[in-house]
């Protein structure tokens, strides 16, 4: 019998012999329990309920910066050579052959659907709360909705349709109400309505702390949104949402307070000691040194065996494994490969492990407790986008100076410069290629590279791009599994049973 009906058939034989029991004895409560509804009574309630959506961001099995197993490891730029460990479960992403009963899968989406349910508990309760200054609520409230739009916009990529929930689910009826998958166009719709609410409040342009929203962040994500709509939905509405993300870009781009991309050395951007003070970074999910819980493992763990560069905890393993064909995209003396990746020549390891994220302090010490934030927005990001998105609408001039910006401060030529050099543009002969190729190195193991591809090939064109890679340039993943059917994840299995019509499963799976 299942579980729940098994439940209320035994509360409803409670009920039954019991006739005699006081009424009261149904409505008992905890009294050490503390409701909802309760806990929301000052504006300090909502800033820590607000907080803990930040605070369930961190995970790995959210967007912190372990979660490169659903983004990274599904691309052609990282993955893992170990096919045995965890039944084999991290080794399905990378070698795409992930099936709907995977666990890790299941972890991505539940993680993901706590931040959107605490991001609707607060946007529920904020307006039974007094606040003085009514800016404060608005800013709070702006807050959620980012971290709401943001974390559906993760969904919406990877799973296309997704069930769309903007309250708070107080019942089992709510919650079976609640499941079905709703059409990509509507979530989007959501991301937008949501975003354009955040530009239009309170919130200052950029933060003191990046940890926290600004307008900057909210335009950015905005102007995502935006280009993938227009290079993934119905093209009937193409040049609309490009001139949006155009606008929107442009607005967080305005919003810097530097002058050239040049002024910031590339190496600043993943400085710990500049994490504070760096301008080019825009939001990011804040660590803190030396601390046991609340530190960053990711330069120990990315470290190889044998090496010190990361950090000073020795490693015994692999480190963080980088295809070679990424390594082989790399131009000859980009200086962010020799920053970012390194060849470990240990007895044991000897291949490319990741060195972009570093923490070899004292403060740090041997435990590994790193201070680096994990990055999710920065500027280069952003002009690289506005390269993207006038390269759509057909500004090759404008697109160009955009992508220079940022091969500038790398300190190679220009994009007309490389175009003289013939393996650069047998390799990216239009400049659309380039601006890909460039978002590759310039954005490597920051978890982007799986969302531009998708935004820049059609499925079928995806296949292509995969199927004409070396398959030496994988290891063990197998690059001829790659199909239509990878464009999406499989919806987890214990939610499509939960209605499998209105949970329906993606194709070809």
């Amino acid at each position: 019998m299942n579980k729940k009906f098994l439940a209320i058939a035994c509360l409803a034989a409670v009920v039954a012999i019991s006739p005699s029991c006081k009424k009261d004895f149904l409505n008992e409560s905890d009294p050490n329990a503390v409701t909802v509804d309760a806990s929301y009574k000052t504006p300090n309630d909502v800033l820590l309920a607000v907080n803990g959506i930040y605070q369930s961001m961190r995970s790995g099995n959210n967007v912190g910066e372990g979660s490169d197993l659903w983004t990274d490891q599904r691309s052609d730029d990282t993955g893992t050579n170990d096919n045995q460990s965890n039944a084999g479960e991290p080794f399905q992403f990378n070698n795409f052959s992930i099936l709907p009963s995977n666990t890790y899968l299941k972890a991505h989406w539940v993680s993901l659907y706590t931040t959107v349910s605490r991001a609707n508990v607060v946007l529920s309760h904020i307006d039974q709360v007094s606040f003085p200054d009514n800016n404060l609520k608005l800013k709070y409230a702006a807050e959620a909705k980012f971290l709401r739009a943001f974390t559906y916009f993760e969904l919406v990529r990877l799973w296309g349709d997704v069930p769309l929930v903007t309250k708070q689910l107080s019942s089992a009826a709510d919650v079976a109400a609640s499941t079905f998958r709703v059409k990509q166009d509507a979530v989007y719709q959501q991301i937008i309505a949501d975003l354009t609410d955040v530009v239009n409040s309170p919130l200052p342009n950029l933060q003191a702390s990046t940890g926290r929203v600004s307008k900057a962040a909210a335009n950015f994500l905005l102007g995502q949104a935006y280009l993938t709509m227009a290079t993934t939905l119905d093209q009937a509405n193409r040049t609309t949402n490009l001139n949006n993300a155009k606008a929107a870009l442009m607005a967080a781009y305005n919003m810097r307070n530097f002058g050239d991309l040049n002024s910031i050395p590339y190496t600043d951007v993943f400085d710990v000691s500049k994490k504070t003070t760096c301008p080019e970074l825009i939001f990011q999910i804040v660590n803190i040194q030396g601390d046991l819980n609340y530190s960053s493992a990711i330069a120990a763990n990315f470290q190889a065996k044998g090496e010190t560069i990361n950090s000073q905890k020795p490693s015994s393993g692999a480190g963080y494994n980088v295809t070679h064909d990424l390594i082989n995209e790399y131009e000859t003396n980009d200086p962010r490969m020799t920053f970012s990746v390194k060849y470990a020549n240990d007895p044991i390891v000897k291949d490319w492990f990741v060195t972009k994220f570093r923490d070899v302090s004292n403060a740090a010490g041997v435990n590994g407790y790193g201070g680096n934030d994990w990055i999710l927005m920065r500027y280069a990001d952003v002009i690289l986008s506005l390269a993207e998105v006038n390269n759509y609408l057909g500004d090759a001039a404008t697109a160009t100076g955009f992508l220079d910006q940022v091969r500038t401060r790398a300190g190679m030529p220009t994009y007309a410069v490389s175009m003289t050099n013939s393996d650069y543009a047998s390799r990216y002969p239009t400049l659309k290629l380039a601006i890909l190729h460039e978002r590759r190195v310039e954005l490597a193991f920051e978890h982007h590279r799986w969302f531009d591809l998708l935004r820049t090939f059609t499925t079928d064109e995806l296949v292509a791009y995969f199927k004409a890679k070396k398959q030496t340039d994988f290891g063990l993943a197998q690059v001829a599994n790659f199909s239509t059917k990878d464009r999406y994840y499989p919806i987890p299995f214990d939610e499509y049973k939960l209605n499998p019509v209105k949970m329906y499963q993606n194709p070809g799976y």
